[in-house]
């Protein structure tokens, strides 16, 4: 009974450290099932766990807020009280220091979520402050082009911009790019990157752009040379080294 609780635990600890497989960009649902052509590789299909699930949800999302960064400063208002009125840096460590309250850690907060941060800290020295937060000096946004492209770089992210836009900007793909399959890599939380896989050769064929996916800041396009057949979808944010920072 014993060795097989033992088995399940660490068959369990397995599956968690593989992540999530998968085999193309266009599925919307995992295959189950191997392909009994034997020329062409299987991809292994894990479930996501429950942190992984979520953080698929918010690769999907169109519109993300900015999150702040260390050296990002911003202006804290109050309506009622401007005694209280200052501008904050963020320091290396994610805090920054408040007149009466002292310090607090930001990193990562959205501006509604730092207000509300602000609000809760200011509650307890005054009756229900009214604050307002403006943004002055921040990261501006950007992606990183590698691989098969004419010109490797990070690039300005200004307004909506698609995968095969940011391709083009990078001077397009070489002749020795493996177009079915381009990287798409996304930090979806401190730990996590997710990569997902784009077969723009396949849109370009059919002209059909639907499912060219809008870039968001602080994302990496990667064209391959030779064919990935597979690839895990969730990355340790360490693996991936300077391309990603912490938002």
């Amino acid at each position: 009974m014993f060795s097989h609780k033992l088995a399940r635990i660490v068959a369990t600890l397995a599956v968690l450290t593989m992540g999530l497989a998968i085999s193309g960009a266009q599925e919307s649902k995992p295959e189950t099932s191997r392909p009994t052509d034997s020329s062409k590789p299987a991809a292994e299909v894990v479930e996501p766990s429950h942190d992984q699930s979520q953080a698929s949800q918010e690769f999907q999302s169109r519109n993300p807020r900015y999150k702040l960064a260390s050296g990002d400063s911003f202006d804290v208002s109050f309506e009622l009280s401007p005694e209280f009125n200052q501008t904050v840096t963020v320091q290396p460590d994610g805090f920054v220091t408040l007149r009466g309250v002292g310090d607090l850690h930001v990193t990562g907060q959205t501006i509604p979520q730092l207000t509300a941060t602000l609000r809760a800290a200011y509650s307890k020295i005054l009756n229900d402050p009214a604050i307002t937060i403006l943004l002055k000096d921040f990261e501006k946004p950007y992606f990183v082009a590698d691989g098969q492209v004419g010109r490797p770089g990070k690039y300005d992210l200004r307004g909506d911009t698609t995968l095969t836009q940011a391709i083009a900007m990078a001077g397009g793909l070489l002749p020795s790019a493996k177009h079915s399959q381009v990287l798409l890599f996304r930090r979806v939380s401190d730990q996590w990157v997710e990569a997902r896989i784009i077969d723009v050769k396949k849109m370009q064929k059919q002209g059909n752009l639907h499912e060219d996916p809008d870039l968001h800041p602080g994302d990496m396009l990667f064209v391959p040379k030779n064919t990935f057949s597979k690839i895990e979808r969730f990355l340790p944010s360490s693996s991936l080294g300077s391309y990603f920072r912490p938002y």
